[in-house]
């Protein structure tokens, strides 16, 4: 990406750009969006190989996290992913299984993908790694996610409404599929697979 799509930390990449390096890659391109669009229209873009993607900046006042996907999100958490090949072959296979469905399975897909694509955890060499686009473009939540805790730490909510530390379920599409979630607040609950080829695999 530094070398085809100019990314580096004194300016911010073209979506154009970036758009042709992918599709030259992996047949995947960029579409810009002013904001948050619904689950089934982005699940849709999946399908034919489109990723809808903001271009705003957050705001400087919050530089830890964002409850809207901005281009920090979008470039440092989701574009880098669509330059292989297998995840976007799995990424169509998602919108694929959108087209047609009832709104209930469209919220069962969203549910999986937000616990996975956007916030998942999986193992390595012992240790939960973040590869879920919202934890990699959110310094903050990036560290309450992974950070090493000792297994008898108390779970605690403070003043703020946030818990202490976070619940970690082993990934189940099956149960993310019913888990709701926030989306302007850390997540009070990760899903961890064992590998990021097995939380792929898991899907089907």
């Amino acid at each position: 990406m530094k070398k085809h799509c100019n990314y580096h930390r004194n300016a911010i990449p073209q979506l154009s750009s970036i758009s042709s390096f992918l599709q030259l890659q992996t047949n995947f391109r960029l579409r810009p969006v002013a904001g948050l669009i619904s689950s089934r229209d982005f699940l849709n873009g999946l399908a034919f190989r489109t990723f809808f993607c903001t271009q705003y900046i957050r705001h400087p006042s919050m530089p830890l996290y964002t409850p809207e996907p901005d281009i920090c999100h979008e470039l440092l958490g989701h574009v880098p992913m669509f330059a292989d090949r297998d995840f976007c072959d799995f990424s169509q296979e998602i919108g694929l299984a959108s087209l047609g469905a009832s709104d209930e399975d469209v919220l069962k897909l969203a549910r999986c993908y937000w616990h996975s694509v956007e916030f998942g955890l999986c193992q390595e060499n012992g240790k939960n790694k973040a590869y879920g686009a919202g934890l990699l473009s959110s310094f903050g939540e990036l560290e309450y996610s992974c950070k090493e805790r000792e297994d008898n730490e108390p779970y605690e909510v403070g003043e703020d409404g946030m818990p202490s530390r976070p619940i970690i379920k082993p990934w189940d599409p099956a149960v993310a599929a019913t888990q709701d979630f926030p989306i302007t607040t850390y997540q009070p609950v990760y899903f961890l697979a064992e590998s990021l080829g097995g939380e792929c695999s898991q899907w089907y």
